[in-house]
């Protein structure tokens, strides 16, 4: 009897031990699993009536879950959602996350390794727990100025950032749209407002334009010839070059010229800095091959080029391609062609230039803290591209305060700001006269505290030309002196 008792007593305990090492592989082991596991409805149901955590912008809240009367006992609302979509994205019960929904979904949701004991108090006290609160690197006026400088009805991007550090201080996109269109509770309405969202022309919801949308940088690629041509030895700023009207292009009959009616075809010669500052075509694609396209491409990806990354929104890479003959190295080397660039991507090549030619890494967060403030990440300042030598920096600089004196950014001359930028054109296709309009710069020049990059995409030569340096400059002045 005794021994029957025994052997029922250690099924027993057998047993126990079992349903423990279940229990704690479901809740620990397998936990990150079955949530995220595309069937597990009821995690995405109690996730979306969860108290997640809000995203910060100078400490108030741009997306925060607030109290809800119907099924759900939260609802996820953006405040300023026009300003910040590209940024926060969507968190949405019918469509997924978006955004930095999507990527610091963990944190936001409470479920980070950072967040674990708070989730084990949350298992024993029945306490609904709540998500992490994240701090962006954002300044929300220099975001409203940024915003302010992309006309309506306008595919454009704004990316303002601190040199120094990395920081993204602005980061901006139009068309915008009403994230709280989509974080509805209803599918219908959600699906209603999404197919209106998507009939928006140059708009996509899903789209941070500034890190995600590859477009011809034109002229602003000559940022790129120009420290490949220094950095070389072969060249310096008051070096004399040819000035032709154009050039034939190796084993073909095109011909590759200067824009049609500008200061580049009044001169036969003119020096490095001369020719940048005026932005003229021929001496930069001869250059281009001479120096031969593995040069080019390697100053090219010192600035971060050929490398996606995240910030953490993906930062799509920015290309120059391979294997070129030299016909389409010197149109690439004009930033046509298949070279193409995010506007981040140009915002980096000014702000390595303004930082004595190191780029810093962009970052987007500043710190993360847990509901009860408790620190759980903090970033910092880290070094991404060592781009280019002081020395050519300091060189780079002068020159494109020469493109504000009296080159193609002339019209971003201020009487406050010492200013320093390049000016881009890239033509789209023959078929049409719409063009990308570039400029990306820093201030003040001697002591950078910013680097600002526009990009208008789609928009004729004329208006382009006019937005690009006038927005700058109302850019700086407003955000620099601030």
């Amino acid at each position: 009897m005794n021994q029957a008792i025994r052997n029922t007593w250690v099924v027993i305990i057998a047993m126990f031990m079992v349903l423990i090492a279940a229990i704690s592989i479901i809740q620990v082991v397998a936990a990150d699993t079955l949530k995220n596991n595309d069937f597990n409805s009821r995690q995405l149901y109690q996730e979306f009536g969860s108290a997640r955590g809000p995203i910060l912008v100078d400490g108030a809240a741009i997306a925060e879950s607030v109290e809800s009367n119907d099924d759900f006992n939260y609802q996820r609302v953006y405040h300023d959602p026009l300003l910040y979509s590209g940024l926060t994205g969507f968190y949405s019960l019918t469509y997924g996350a978006t955004g930095l929904e999507d990527k610091m979904n963990r944190y936001l949701a409470g479920t980070s390794d950072g967040q674990f004991v708070d989730r084990i108090v949350e298992l024993f006290s029945g306490t609904p727990m709540e998500g992490a609160q994240v701090e962006l690197t954002i300044d929300p006026q220099m975001q409203q100025v940024a915003y302010d400088a992309l006309p309506d009805g306008v595919t454009a991007s704004a990316v303002i950032t601190d040199p120094k550090t990395g920081d993204i201080l602005a980061m901006a996109s139009k068309p915008s749209f009403d994230t709280n269109l989509l974080a509805v509770h209803s599918g219908a309405k959600a699906s209603a407002n999404m197919e209106e969202l998507q009939s928006v022309p140059g708009l996509s919801p899903y789209v941070n334009r500034p890190t995600a949308s590859l477009a011809a940088p034109g002229s602003t690629f000559k940022l790129i010839d120009t420290v490949a041509m220094l950095e070389s030895g072969q060249y310096q700023p008051d070096s004399v070059l040819e000035v032709p009207d154009s050039i034939t292009l190796p084993n073909s009959s095109t011909q590759l010229g200067n824009f049609g009616g500008g200061i580049c075809g009044t001169f036969d010669q003119a020096t490095l800095a001369e020719i940048f500052a005026q932005s003229c075509n021929t001496p930069f694609a001869t250059a281009a091959m001479e120096l031969g396209q593995d040069r080019i491409r390697t100053t090219a990806e010192n600035f971060g080029f050929n490398e996606s990354f995240d910030i953490p929104l993906t930062v799509s890479g920015s290309q120059f391609p391979e294997d070129m003959d030299d016909a389409e190295l010197a149109q690439s080397a004009l930033g046509q062609r298949n070279v193409k660039a995010t506007a981040l991507q140009m915002n980096m090549v000014a702000a390595a230039i303004a930082n004595d030619g190191t780029l810093m890494k962009p970052q987007l967060i500043d710190s993360i803290r847990g509901s009860d403030l408790t620190l759980l990440e903090e970033t910092q300042p880290e070094v991404f591209k060592r781009s280019t030598t002081p020395e050519v920096a300091a060189q780079m600089t002068q020159m494109m305060r020469g493109v504000v004196e009296g080159g193609t950014a002339y019209r971003a001359k201020s009487n406050t700001v010492d200013i320093a930028a390049k000016t881009g054109t890239a033509q789209i296709s023959a078929e049409t006269d719409d063009v990308h309009s570039w400029i990306t710069g820093f201030a003040p020049a001697d002591d950078p505290q910013v680097a600002v990059t526009l990009v208008y995409q789609n928009i004729d030569y004329d208006t382009g030309s006019a937005l690009t340096s006038t927005k700058l400059k109302d850019i700086m002045e407003a955000v620099v002196t601030q």
